[in-house]
């Protein structure tokens, strides 16, 4: 199955390239990722009107429960992942006035490791990884 990329004629980014892109960049494109696979999510597990829908997938997508997640991660994690999402976190960032600096900043990372596995083709790794934070925010939420 060709990529978008190449039914575009563009080239890939090397190993390198990518390693040395922003991860300002990267999260800009993990976060659609992330939002899109949560919509999908919900379509097909929930029976509910678009508005209930959206307010469910904001309880996924949002910075505090996108930082918890990056947080509780770690040991699913590679080493590899977890410094992307370290190099994320790390970025200098306003976070929106009603988000908590920390879980912003911790989300920053989690969309960047998204970005960077879609950039690598690494599909399976993000349904993994999505699936994971389904499972930690599911069980948060029915800790509350």
């Amino acid at each position: 199955m060709e990529s978008f990329l190449e039914v575009m004629g563009i080239e890939k980014l090397s190993g390198d390239e990518l390693t040395m892109t922003s991860p300002i960049k990267l999260a800009y494109l993990g976060d659609v990722i992330y939002e899109v696979h949560i919509r999908t999510y919900l379509i097909n597990t929930q029976k509910s009107k678009i508005h209930e829908l959206n307010k469910m997938a904001v309880s996924y997508v949002n910075a505090s429960s996108q930082g918890y997640v990056a947080r509780n991660l770690e040991n699913f994690l590679t080493e590899k992942e977890w410094s992307i999402i370290k190099r994320g976190r790390n970025q200098k960032s306003t976070p929106p006035k009603n988000a908590n600096v920390s879980d912003y900043k911790y989300a920053t990372g989690f969309e960047a490791l998204l970005g960077y596995l879609y950039l690598t083709g690494n599909n399976n790794r993000i349904f993994q990884i999505i699936k994971e934070s389904i499972k930690l925010i599911d069980a948060r939420s029915e800790d509350e």
